[in-house]
């Protein structure tokens, strides 16, 4: 009996070997007749089974190159040492490096700021003050706190528990948050933070059953005491002259029911409002939408030249400085935290480094630099590059990005697919299990309130008092030759309209 129980063991063993080595062997000839007689792919033709190597390598060399190849200053959009930096803040490990810095001083475009002889003192110190947005021209203008604010993503393009994560955090940190284009969802009020809603090309949220733009539904949104501004979205940095992509995969029926859309169907906005044509159209739909909700309205834009800039400020002076946006969003050709066409995301629009001092120095020579707040947006997630956007005159930054890192994405380039591993752009409730809404939370503020610190910090090492005392002579720019420029040199103050 005792001899009985191995040989069974080793007979079961044969038999399930047996029958794993015929499970493969059926699987190898089933591609290599699928690869042979298929007609689309010439190297399956020629080579079956064996092709599909290239295929599944094609596949994984994005992340064998962010992981095991690219050094940590050259990974694409964001590198492996900025995402670091990212993740330390929000987990609230401080940014302090050991053995000198990585970043490249003597690369045309670096930062440098200009360190003070006598940096000021902790006793002289001072706060950053807050900005009101809209004072004087709205009912109920919006006292801003943060520098750091969470841009524009849509309950749709990021998941509910993304969404909670970013509405707590943004109200621990008392910064604003952005709704993005796809409407006020019951997650973003959750935590009660500010909000701005955003009105894009297909009026999700505010669009009756038609789909045309209602002041009924504006007027139920603008009741909510945490929307605390509209903005009017004419287009993004990733996808300019395009309107929003939510692929079918991630139009859920709760998701549907808040666009006013069908659901499983892609999601796609017109690329510019079907009401909105011209520079005096657009103004009249600021006034409309203000008049209306008594609360201060912007503009969302990328800019391609000054064609943009000059007619609003033209208009503008024409009726009046009443007349004016609160506030003027300018999206670099670098932003995009999700779905967009790649010949427009690589090609279409100015890199913010462009737009942003353009924009502003068009609001200056305007004299409407005090009547329209200024915020910067794409591709910031640094505070380096946030105090840059400061120096150039920007009032605020909005970053995506930044936060999905601070909710802890990889950068796995997977946003469009609904498979985000990490549950921050994906409604497969599998995965949004990893995403713990309590810590990702906790992590976001952190991230918030460590940018701003960041951002004093560097203006005290300027002799600045706070980083609102930020000009433009006080960064400087590397340049081809790798000597530096200052900022104030490549793009002077001009001269304010009287």
């Amino acid at each position: 009996m005792k001899d009985v129980a191995p040989s069974i063991v080793t007979a079961l063993s044969v038999s399930l070997g047996t029958i794993l080595a015929l499970i493969i062997i059926a699987l190898l000839v089933y591609w290599y007749v699928q690869d042979i007689t298929q007609k689309k792919h010439t190297i399956l033709r020629n080579y079956p089974i064996v092709g599909r190597l290239r295929y599944f390598f094609e596949q994984l060399g994005e992340y064998f190159r962010q992981y095991f190849f690219l050094g940590d200053r050259d990974e694409m959009p964001f590198d492996r040492s900025t995402r670091s930096w990212i993740y330390r803040l929000a987990k609230n490990e401080g940014g302090v490096i050991g053995f000198g810095s990585t970043y490249r001083l003597m690369e045309p475009g670096s930062l440098i700021f200009v360190n003070a002889p006598f940096a000021v003192l902790e006793e002289d110190r001072l706060p950053t003050p807050p900005l009101i947005i809209g004072a004087d021209h709205c009912e109920t203008p919006f006292t801003a706190r943060s520098i750091v604010n969470v841009s524009g993503m849509s309950f749709g393009a990021i998941s509910k528990p993304a969404i909670q994560a970013l509405s707590k955090g943004a109200h621990n940190a008392g910064c604003w948050m952005g709704t993005g284009e796809g409407g006020l969802s019951p997650y973003h009020l959750e935590g009660g933070c500010d909000l701005i809603m955003q009105i894009g090309t297909a009026k999700y949220g505010v669009r009756d059953s038609d789909g045309a733009f209602s002041l009924e539904r504006l007027r139920a949104l603008a009741a909510h005491e945490t929307v605390r501004a509209f903005e009017i979205k004419l287009g993004q940095g990733a996808k300019p002259g395009k309107g929003g992509v939510l692929p079918g995969a991630k139009v859920t029926p709760e998701i549907a029911r808040i666009r006013g859309i069908p659901a499983g169907l892609d999601s796609i906005s017109p690329n510019r409002h079907t009401d909105i044509a011209n520079m005096r159209e657009l103004l009249d739909f600021i006034e409309r939408v203000r008049d209306v909700t008594g609360k201060p309205v912007g503009i969302k834009t990328p800019l391609g030249g000054w064609q943009f800039m000059n007619e609003l400020c033209e208009e503008t002076l024409r009726r009046g400085l009443h007349a004016a946006p609160d506030f003027l969003i300018i999206d670099g050709g670098e932003g995009g935290s999700g779905a967009a066409p790649q010949a427009l995301a690589d090609h279409v629009a100015l890199s913010i480094t462009e737009a942003l001092p353009r924009a502003v120095d068009a609001l200056i020579a305007a004299g409407m630099k005090e009547r329209v707040k200024v915020v910067a947006s794409g591709k910031i997630v640094t505070s380096a590059r946030a105090a840059w956007a400061l120096a150039c005159g920007a009032d605020f930054v909005n970053t995506a990005r930044g936060f999905m890192f601070a909710l802890g994405c990889i950068q796995a380039l997977r946003c469009h697919t609904n498979t985000c591993p990490t549950g921050v752009s994906t409604h497969d409730q599998k995965l949004q299990r990893g995403l713990v809404v309590e810590d990702k939370t906790t992590r976001v503020a952190n991230y918030c309130d460590n940018m701003n610190r960041e951002i004093d910090t560097i203006a005290h090492s300027c002799g600045l008092r706070h980083a609102r005392e930020f000009r433009r002579e006080h960064v400087r720019i590397t340049q081809p030759t790798g000597r530096t420029e200052a900022l104030s040199t490549i793009y002077p103050y001009p001269a304010t309209s009287s």
